[in-house]
C-alpha cells in the first residue's frame, strides 16, 4: 500500500517539544521559524537523520563500517520516511587544490577526452592525427620520423596527480621571498639591524661579512648605493674572516660563509621543522604565480597534447557555456572512427554540464579556484552533484538553498526543486526567502521563539492556511503586509565623506571604480558571480588593511582613497573554532570572567583550575569535551554524553564552589538570557552576555559548541566584542549577514547596524535579502553582461534610484517588494 505521509510522533531532538506531525510525501514541504526555533532540528536532526540511517541499515555490516552514520533520532516513532539526502547550509571551504573543474568532476571527462582523442607530438615535434591506439594501449608511430611512443593516460593530465607541474606541485603558485619585507626600516644601518631576515634567524652578525664585501655598515640602508643593496639582497656565497664579539665581550674569529638576505630566508624555509618556525618565515614570503607552468598547474608533457587546436589548460580557461559549445564542435572535426568513443566521453561531460548551466553557473571557467567561489556558487555546485543522477522516491532535505542567491538566481533554483518533485521525490525545505517559501505545497512553522522558548509547531497547513493563521509569524511577510523599511535614511549620504576604490580585471570581473559613503549602511547587491565578493573581499578589504598597515596594495587594486580609516573588520559566516572545545562561553571570553570570579570564592582552586580544557577540575574521562566516542565494531561509532560528568565537562569537585547556589558547570548549561538573571551580580560577565542577548543570541547556551552555530549566529557572535565601542573611522564588511535569519531576526540585525553607525562605523554588506537592501542608505548593484564579464555597475544610489534604474535586476525585485 502506498503511503503519502511521514508519520512522526514524539520528536524530542534538541529543543523540539515532543511534537507530532504528519508530513506529506511527494510534495514541497517548507519549514519556517525564527533562528533557534527548531527548524534544523526537525529537518536534519529527525527527518534526514532517520532517512539516511534507515537506508544505511539495509546495507551489509561490512559496508556500514566504512560509512559515517547518524545515530538514532530521539523520537517515539517515525514511519514511512524515505531514504534521504541533505544539502547543508554551509558548504565547506575548498582547499587550494580544488577548482571548479575538479569539484564538479567536469575535468575528469575533459582529461579523458584529451587522452583518447587528442593530437600528440613525437619527441621531434611532429604532430600526430588522433588515433584509437591510445585507447587500445598501442604505440603511436610518427608518420614523419617513424618514432614510436605511447599516449598519456587521463591521470597524466591531472594536476593533483601525474600531470602536476614539477615546480609548484600542481597548485599553480609558489612561495617566493618578498624583498620588501627583508629590510622593513630603511632608515636603520646594517649595524643597527636593518636586515630583519638576519635578525630573525640568529645571524644578526652577518652584516660583518657584508662589510667585508664592500657594504658600508654604518650608513642608513636607504643611503646605500644600488650595488651595495644588491650585495645585501643577492651577494655571492663566499667566505670571509670576521671578528664577532661573544657575550662576555671577547672577540672570536670566524671564517663565515655569506648568506645574503634572500638566501637566509630560503635556507630557513628548507630547514623549518615546526609550525612555529614556519610562522616566523611566512612573514618574509609572498605567493606568486609559478613561472614554469604560468599558473596552469600542469607539467609540460600534459600541456603538449592538442584538441581542436588548443591544449587542456587553454580549454580550462573557457567559461562552461563556451566550453560546452566548443566540445560539440571538436567532435564534428574528429575522424569517423574516433567519433563514437568521443561522443560517449562527451555525453558524460554534457549531462553534468547541463545541470550546472540550469543553475546559472555557465560563466565560470574550469580553472577557477574553488576557494574563490561565493557561498551561493559553492552551494549550487553541491546541489548539482546531488542532482546528477535522476532519482525517484528520495527525501531531499534542503537547508537554506537560497543562501548566496540573488532573487533572479532563485528562479533557476525553483526550477530544479520542481524537477525533483516531478521525478517522484519529496522535498523538505528550510528557508527564510519568501519567494522560495511560496512554492511550498505544505508549510510547518516552528516557534514561537528560540531555544527553550521554541520547539513548538505554531502553524501548519497549506500556504493559504498559513497566510490566514493569526499565530503565524511568517504570514505578514508572505502576504507583503509587514513594514519593510524600519530605518531613518534622511540626510546627505556623503555628509561624512567617502571611500573610493579602483580595481583592475580579475577572474571574470571587469575593472571597477566605486565610491562608498562613510558612516552609512551600504549594500552591494547583484546576481551570483557579478563580482560582489571580488570587489569587497578580494579588493576593498585587503586594500584597506594594506593602507592601515602601511603595506603595498593588492595587485588588482589600482587606487584607493580612504582618509582617516584606521580599522577594518571582516565579519563573515565562517564557522568559529574547529572542535567542541570552542564554546559560546570561551569565544565570548565570558568563561574567563567566570573562572576569575569562582577562584575568588574558593580557598582551594586558582583561576586556571576552572578551565575545562586544562584545569584540574576538568573531567578526566572525556578530557573536558563532555562526550565520549564508543567503538561498537560492526555498528557506527556511538558519540555519547560522558557517563562521569553528564556532559558538564567538569569533575565532581566543581560542585564545591558555588555562586547563587550554582556551580560553574551549572552555569554553562544555562542559556545566555537565563545566565543574565542568575549571575546578575557578576558585572564583567553580564556585560558581555547582555551584548550577546541584544544581538538576538539569548537562546544559545554558554556551553554550546561554536562550530555547530549557523552562519548568521557565527557572524553575530563575532560582532559582539564591537558593540558599545566608539567606531569612529572604522569599517565593517559583512558577507551575507542574513544567512539563516527569519525576517524578524533581520530586523534585530538592522538595529545592530544602526548602533554601530551611531558610534561612527561605516557598514558595507554583501547581501541578497530584499528587506535588508531596502533599508540601506546606499545601494551598489553589480551586473554581468552577455559575455559573462562581471563587474558592470548597474545602479548606484538610494532605494528610489535603484528601483528607477531599468538596467538593475535588483531594482526590479525591490520594486515588487516595496509595492503594497
Amino acid at each position: 500500500m502506498y503511503r503519502d505521509m511521514i508519520i512522526l510522533r514524539g520528536a524530542k531532538v534538541h529543543n523540539l517539544k515532543n511534537i507530532d506531525l504528519d508530513i506529506p510525501l511527494g510534495k514541497i514541504v517548507a519549514i519556517s521559524g525564527v533562528s533557534g526555533s527548531g527548524k534544523s532540528s526537525l529537518a536534519l536532526g529527525v527527518l534526514y537523520s532517520e532517512g539516511s540511517r534507515r537506508y544505511l541499515d539495509a546495507l551489509s555490516t561490512y559496508t556500514r563500517r566504512r560509512i559515517s552514520q547518524s545515530k538514532k533520532a530521539q523520537v517515539d516513532s517515525i514511519q514511512y520516511v524515505p531514504a534521504s539526502l541533505a544539502l547543508h547550509q554551509r558548504p565547506s571551504i575548498p582547499n587550494i587544490r580544488s577548482t571548479f573543474g575538479t569539484s564538479t568532476e567536469l575535468l575528469n571527462s575533459l582529461r579523458l577526452l584529451y587522452s583518447r582523442c587528442g593530437n600528440y607530438f613525437c619527441s621531434n615535434g611532429h604532430m600526430q592525427d588522433a588515433t584509437l591506439n591510445v585507447a587500445r594501449e598501442l604505440p603511436i608511430k610518427c608518420h614523419e620520423c617513424g618514432e614510436e611512443f605511447y599516449g598519456l593516460g587521463a591521470e597524466e593530465y591531472a594536476f593533483n596527480s601525474d600531470g602536476a607541474c614539477h615546480s609548484c606541485g600542481g597548485t599553480g603558485y609558489i612561495m617566493d621571498v618578498d624583498t620588501s619585507k627583508l629590510v622593513p626600516d630603511e632608515t636603520k644601518t646594517l649595524e643597527e639591524g636593518a636586515v630583519a631576515a638576519w635578525n630573525q634567524f640568529g645571524i644578526s652578525w652577518m652584516y660583518h661579512v657584508a662589510g667585508e664585501l664592500g657594504v658600508r655598515v654604518n650608513v642608513p640602508f636607504n643611503k646605500l648605493t644600488d650595488a651595495e643593496k644588491d650585495i645585501v639582497y643577492n651577494g655571492p656565497e663566499v667566505k670571509r674572516y670576521i671578528n664577532i664579539p661573544s657575550k662576555n665581550g671577547k672577540l672570536f674569529e670566524l671564517n663565515a660563509a655569506y648568506r645574503n638576505a634572500h638566501r637566509a630566508i630560503e635556507e630557513a624555509l628548507k630547514n623549518a621543522k615546526s609550525e612555529k618556525g614556519l610562522t616566523k618565515i611566512n612573514k618574509f614570503l609572498k605567493t606568486k604565480q609559478c613561472d614554469d607552468c604560468n599558473g596552469t598547474r600542469l607539467n609540460e608533457k600534459a600541456r603538449q597534447t592538442l584538441l581542436g587546436g588548443i591544449n587542456i589548460s587553454e580549454a580550462c580557461k573557457m567559461t562552461l557555456k563556451d566550453l560546452t559549445s566548443w566540445i560539440e564542435g571538436v567532435l564534428n572535426d574528429l575522424p569517423d572512427e574516433m567519433k563514437k568513443m568521443a561522443e560517449d566521453i562527451a555525453e558524460e561531460f554534457t549531462d553534468n554540464a547541463e545541470i550546472l548551466l540550469d543553475l546559472g553557473l555557465g560563466y565560470i571557467s574550469l580553472d577557477r579556484p574553488s576557494n574563490t567561489l561565493s557561498t551561493g556558487e559553492l552551494q549550487r555546485v553541491q546541489l548539482a552533484k546531488t542532482l546528477r543522477n535522476r532519482t525517484t522516491g528520495v527525501l531531499y532535505v534542503l537547508d537554506e538553498p537560497s543562501i548566496g542567491l540573488h532573487p533572479d538566481n532563485v528562479d533557476g533554483l525553483i526550477k530544479v526543486i520542481r524537477r525533483l518533485v516531478d521525478d517522484g521525490n519529496s522535498i523538505i525545505l528550510v528557508d527564510h526567502d519568501t519567494r522560495i517559501l511560496k512554492i511550498a505545497d505544505h508549510m510547518i512553522e516552528m516557534g514561537p521563539k528560540a531555544g527553550a522558548d521554541g520547539g513548538n509547531v505554531i502553524a501548519q497547513g497549506s500556504l493559504k492556511e498559513i497566510m490566514k493563521n493569526e499565530s503565524s509569524q511568517i504570514a505578514p511577510f508572505l502576504t507583503n503586509k509587514a513594514d519593510i523599511i524600519i530605518r531613518d535614511k534622511s540626510g546627505d549620504v556623503f555628509e561624512n565623506g567617502f571611500i573610493k576604490i579602483k580595481t583592475s580585471e580579475i577572474h571574470n570581473v571587469k575593472a571597477m571604480d566605486v565610491k562608498i559613503p562613510k558612516g552609512k549602511l551600504t549594500v552591494v547587491s547583484g546576481v551570483s558571480g557579478s563580482g560582489k565578493t571580488t570587489l569587497l573581499l578580494e579588493s576593498l578589504y585587503p586594500a584597506l588593511k594594506a593602507v592601515i598597515n602601511e603595506e603595498e596594495l593588492p595587485d588588482n587594486v589600482t587606487d584607493i582613497e580612504c582618509d582617516n580609516i584606521n580599522k577594518i573588520e571582516l565579519i563573515d559566516s565562517v564557522p568559529i573554532g574547529k572542535n567542541v572545545r570552542s564554546t559560546v562561553a570561551t569565544y565570548s571570553k565570558v568563561l574567563d570572567d567566570l573562572r576569575r570570579e569562582f577562584s575568588k570564592l574558593s580557598d582551594e582552586y586558582k583561576t586556571a583550575d576552572f578551565s575545562y580544557n586544562t584545569g584540574c577540575l576538568r573531567c578526566e574521562t572525556c578530557n573536558g569535551t563532555g562526550s565520549v566516542s564508543m567503538d561498537v565494531q560492526f555498528l557506527p561509532d556511538v558519540e555519547m554524553t560522558c557517563p562521569d560528568c553528564g556532559g558538564t565537562r567538569y569533575n565532581k569537585d566543581i560542585e564545591k564552589t558555588r555562586y547563587n547556589n550554582l556551580s560553574l558547570a551549572d552555569i554553562m548549561t544555562l542559556t545566555i538570557d537565563e545566565a543574565l538573571e542568575f549571575i546578575s551580580g557578576l558585572n564583567k560577565a553580564t556585560s558581555k552576555l547582555q551584548k550577546l542577548s541584544d544581538l538576538g543570541l539569548g537562546y544559545l547556551t554558554l556551553g554550546e559548541a561554536t562550530p555547530s552555530l549557523s552562519g548568521g549566529e557565527a557572524q553575530r557572535l563575532k560582532l559582539a566584542s564591537e558593540i558599545g565601542k566608539s567606531q569612529k573611522n572604522s569599517v565593517f564588511i559583512f558577507d551575507e549577514p542574513t544567512i539563516g535569519l527569519h525576517p524578524l531576526d533581520v530586523r534585530v540585525l538592522i538595529d545592530v547596524f544602526d548602533h554601530l553607525i551611531d558610534n561612527g562605523a561605516t557598514i558595507i554588506v554583501i547581501e541578497h535579502d530584499l528587506d535588508l537592501i531596502s533599508n540601506a542608505d546606499y545601494i551598489i548593484d553589480i551586473g554581468i553582461d552577455e559575455n559573462y564579464l562581471a563587474g558592470e555597475i548597474l545602479a548606484e544610489g538610494s532605494l528610489k534610484d535603484t528601483i528607477a534604474c531599468k538596467k538593475s535586476l535588483t531594482g526590479k525585485y525591490l520594486k515588487e517588494k516595496n509595492l503594497k
